[in-house]
């Protein structure tokens, strides 16, 4: 069976449909002697026999096939719950031991590769476009390995993959993946090669070369080159040489030299994995390449193109001196892509609201419940919340909110002014207050002034502060009621919504019904809010100087609604416990908490009530990781008021004492004796404050209820406008292109005019080009360009200051402490790892430490399994920190750049108490993520 499963890197049956596109090309470039590194092909049997072994096939082809080619969000949704199958699963023997002693064959147990996809069909430009080309460089050791070949299986269902394949008409149930597994050259030099050049004129020593485009003359050769490894080159982070070459003589037509100002080179550690550096300042506008290397490097390139008998683009390396081929693949023409990105770019809008001024943004509150780039419906709604949920939009000239690339931020500047116009004069006070809500402010950030009069601030918003309390007396009394009938109102709109069959009468439903029900909610949670945090901050101020602050989360968590209700926010967590026991069935979890799920701001996204599945995952993920995979799961101790929960070997190996995880109901049993303890303490140093603190600690339970259970009702109302939407893109004939309209364009729609579906394909280009870019930074001051700062990668992630838009990250010691805003006291020793979707939760082994950006209802399902929880967003009102408080899992949150200074794998010491997390160790070999990279 082993032959089947993996072949030699120059195996004469390495055949596309064996190995893929890639590898069959590597394999015809080492049979005919050209310098490629050792290694060896993972065949498209081993991915078949992955597949069918851990009985993959039917959910993977279930979540692709409801995927709608025209909603981007939904392939996003099935690839990351595809990524947690395949991450899950471990390689069956028949597979991995063939692969073990391939490996083995290359070098020592700690030989460093590179690990390749190899999508069967990628010599189709599209095609290979399409399934992301995923490397993972910088792997050590037989189990990184094998977590490496995963991930690249994984990448035959990408978001892209799924959407093209859909797109084209190809049948999902067919696509399979090889993998590559090389050597890694520790490149001195990289780059890569065009053996056929654009015609545009011989450019003189020292100018730009090949801009124009045009036809490719076969007569030269055009190199690009940068120091260290190629990613670089790939990702278009860096400018690179630009070297022409005549084929024949070897003589260099024209050349240009870049700034190269930064280069990727392999990680010393022993985990491997790469990382960027400045390029040493006398190397950065000196020549990559010499005339003959040069040279060197275009001879090859004419061997290759003759060998494959047509113009191919090379990737290629240079160390000690020697040349080496990392892969090949058919040239395209640059001048018609170039026109295609082009035209692409031209046809797209501008969603940005940091061009209005020298303002500082931040993603934090509001922004951690809206964590997706927005399609322009959700953006509409967003607005329409934020009106009637919020005096902070009172002042129109200067948005309070913002869409800036697709992201929702608060423009702090504007809110600093509100709350000085309301009395808060004291700087430090305000800074205090911003930071309670939207997370700590790196040292030296400072919040520039709004430019608006204090007079103008106070004529619009002392009005409107003043109808926000009227309204939030009489919200308060009509909240009860509106809780409790607002499940079954829910249920009148949605039927009257599937029943309506008239475009015309749908808008008037929106109009008489929909809008006024939803903007009813957001009055209630604006009341609700409003009492939260006046409960909040009294109780705190009135416990801080007589408890610690793990005493003070104590007293202020398990407290249960008469009949033992939790918080509403608590819900989907102590649902699926109870769904897990047996106490509760999925139609019934359904019926409670299916309109509350990941990305429920999102309105083109599916709540859980519509897709069963999800909740299936969540059930098998708990069940596979709360005892059978727990021997796996590393070691971690977790300390709550001089008590250690769990405990580890000395000697930092496997754990001594192994505890199934708990689920959230038991964590919630101990929350209550914690509490219960730190009472009791409480009663015996302050006998004469237990009742005064006992009242003020129950308005801020009551305020806490009411305001958790105003949230689930406006997720509850926004399942509503989803079913709106959808059935006016039924009704209409246009289905998922009202997502990229208005909610008033959609009535227009509806009402006859065709007009703003004009618009559509423009705002689906915006939108697919904001979601291609990594996340921004959490703070961001004066304008900025979301294109521009991706393509600078390696700078702050955690603040970007338009007025030195190049400052890099100051340096910062590698065993550095992080800090953020403490969430939920305790302190916790973990491992840990690092997702960028709660789509991918299943990776989360019992006892880890869990980093990720931003914590809302879709993270907090993952908390009962998490040793600790650290974001790069947060702060003490956000729910991330409400649920940790409520389970006793330590949180530190705002730390701005958390999942940049941490990697799957490193240990950690978080103490939630202090906002900190002390890094113990770098992961051991063969556990720390490498360095993903999307090549082409």
């Amino acid at each position: 069976m082993a032959q089947f499963f993996v072949l030699s890197l120059d195996d004469a049956g390495a055949e596309p449909a064996v190995v893929g596109a890639k590898g069959a090309a590597l394999a015809r470039l080492a049979a005919a002697g050209l310098p490629v590194p050792s290694g060896f092909h993972v065949t498209t049997g081993a991915y078949r026999e992955f597949v069918d072994r851990n009985g993959l096939r039917e959910p993977i082809l279930s979540a692709a096939a409801r995927v709608d080619p025209d909603l981007p969000i939904s392939a996003e949704a099935a690839a990351r719950r595809i990524a947690g199958l395949f991450a899950r699963h471990e390689p069956p023997t028949e597979v991995a031991g063939p692969v073990r002693w391939a490996y083995a064959g290359l070098g020592d147990r700690d030989h460093l590769v590179a690990v390749r996809s190899s999508a069967v069909g990628g010599e189709v430009p599209d095609a290979a476009f399409a399934d992301g080309r995923l490397t993972v460089l910088g792997v050590r050791g037989e189990s990184a390995v094998l977590t490496a070949i995963r991930r690249c299986w994984a990448s035959l269902w990408s978001a892209r993959a799924i959407e093209y394949r859909a797109r084209a008409g190809l049948d999902h149930g067919e696509a399979v993946i090889g993998v590559v597994v090389q050597t890694l050259v520790p490149a001195d030099a990289a780059g890569v090669m065009s053996t056929a050049a654009p015609a545009a004129g011989e450019p003189a020593e020292g100018e730009a070369s090949g801009e124009a485009g045009g036809r490719l003359e076969r007569g030269r050769i055009l190199l690009n080159a940068v120091w260290g490894l190629g990613v670089p080159v790939a990702s278009g982070r860096v400018a690179p040489d630009t070297v022409i070459v005549e084929k024949g003589t070897g003589r260099i037509a024209g050349r240009r030299i870049a700034d190269k100002a930064l280069m990727t080179i392999l990680s010393g550690g022993p985990g491997g994995g790469t990382h960027e550096e400045p390029v040493p300042e006398r190397w950065r506008t000196e020549p990559v390449l010499g005339p003959d290397q040069a040279a060197r490097l275009a001879r090859l390139g004419e061997r290759i193109e003759a060998l494959f008998e047509r113009p191919m683009d090379v990737d290629w390396a240079l160390y000690g001196g020697d040349p080496y081929i990392l892969q090949a693949r058919p040239l395209v023409p640059a001048a018609g892509a170039g026109a295609g990105t082009a035209a692409g770019a031209a046809a797209t809008e501008v969603w940005n609201d940091s061009l209005g001024g020298d303002h500082l943004w931040s993603c934090g509150g509001l922004g951690e419940a809206v964590q997706d780039v927005m399609t322009p419906c959700t953006w509409s709604l967003v607005q329409t919340f934020v009106r009637s949920s919020s005096v902070i939009s009172a002042l129109r000239d200067h948005p309070a909110y913002g869409n800036i690339g697709g992201r929702l931020y608060t423009n702090l500047s504007v809110a600093d002014a509100l709350t000085a116009t309301l009395g808060r004069a004291d700087p430090e006070s305000r800074i205090g207050l911003l930071e309670q809500v939207f997370g700590r402010l790196p040292p030296g950030v400072e919040v520039p002034p709004a430019r608006v009069s204090r007079v103008a601030v106070a004529g619009r918003l002392l009005p409107a502060e003043a109808r926000a309390r009227r309204r939030a007396r009489a919200a308060r009394k009509r909240l009860p009621d509106f809780l409790e009938s607002s499940p079954g109102r829910c249920e009148a709109l949605l039927g009257r919504i599937r029943e309506e069959t008239d475009p015309v009468r749908l808008a008037g439903l929106w109009r008489g019904a929909l809008l006024p029900f939803f903007t009813e909610a957001c009055h209630l949670l604006e009341a609700a809010g409003r009492e939260r945090a006046a409960a909040w901050t009294a109780v705190r101020r009135h416990l801080r100087p007589l408890v610690d602050d793990a005493d003070a989360d104590a007293m202020l968590t398990g407290l249960a609604k008469p009949g033992g209700a939790p918080p509403a926010g608590l819900g989907p967590v102590t649902g699926l416990a109870h769904l897990v026991r047996g106490d509760l069935d999925e139609a019934a979890y359904l019926r409670q908490w299916g309109h509350r799920g990941p990305h429920e701001f999102e309105i083109s996204a599916p709540r859980p009530a519509e897709d069963p599945a999800w909740l299936q995952e969540q059930v098998s993920a708990t069940l596979a990781l709360s005892g059978r995979d727990l021997d796996r799961a590393p070691g971690h101790r977790h300390e709550r008021e001089g008590r250690q929960g769990h405990r580890h070997g000395g000697d930092g190996g496997a754990p001594d004492a192994v505890e199934i995880a708990p689920d959230a109901l038991e964590l919630m049993r101990r929350q209550r004796e914690a509490s219960r303890a730190a009472w009791r303490r409480f009663r015996a140093s302050h006998p004469q404050k237990v009742a005064v603190t006992r009242r003020r600690v129950g308005r801020w339970a009551q305020a806490a209820h009411d305001r958790d259970a105003a949230w689930s009702e406006v997720m509850r109302a926004y399942r509503v406008l989803r079913a709106f939407v959808l059935r006016a893109g039924e009704l209409t004939g246009r289905g998922a292109d009202l997502f990229f309209l208005t909610a008033d364009e959609i009535l227009d729609v509806l009402e006859g005019d065709g007009r703003p579906l004009e618009e559509v394909p423009v705002r689906r280009r915006t939108y697919d080009r904001y979601r291609a870019l990594a996340p921004y930074p959490v703070l961001i001051r004066g304008r900025f360009d979301p294109d521009g700062w991706a393509a600078r990668r390696g700078h702050r992630t955690d603040f970007y200051d338009a007025a030195e838009p190049l400052a890099p990250l100051p340096p910062v010691p590698a065993d550095a402490a992080l800090s953020g805003r403490p969430g939920a006291a305790g302190v916790a020793e973990g491992t840990v790892r690092v997702l960028e979707a709660p789509e991918r939760g299943a990776e989360l082994r019992p006892g880890e430490v869990l980093v990720t950006g931003a914590a809302d209802v879709g993270w907090t399902l993952l908390f009962p399994r998490a040793a600790a929880v650290v974001t790069d967003v947060g702060a003490h009102f956000s729910h991330g920190a409400f649920v940790a408080r409520e389970l006793g899992v330590p949180a530190v949150l705002g730390c701005g750049n958390a999942t940049t200074r941490l990697r799957t794998g490193d240990r950690v010491r978080v103490d939630g108490a202090r906002g900190t997390v002390e890094i113990l160790s770098g992961a051991p070999a063969g556990t720390r993520e490498p360095q993903l990279t999307r090549e082409g």
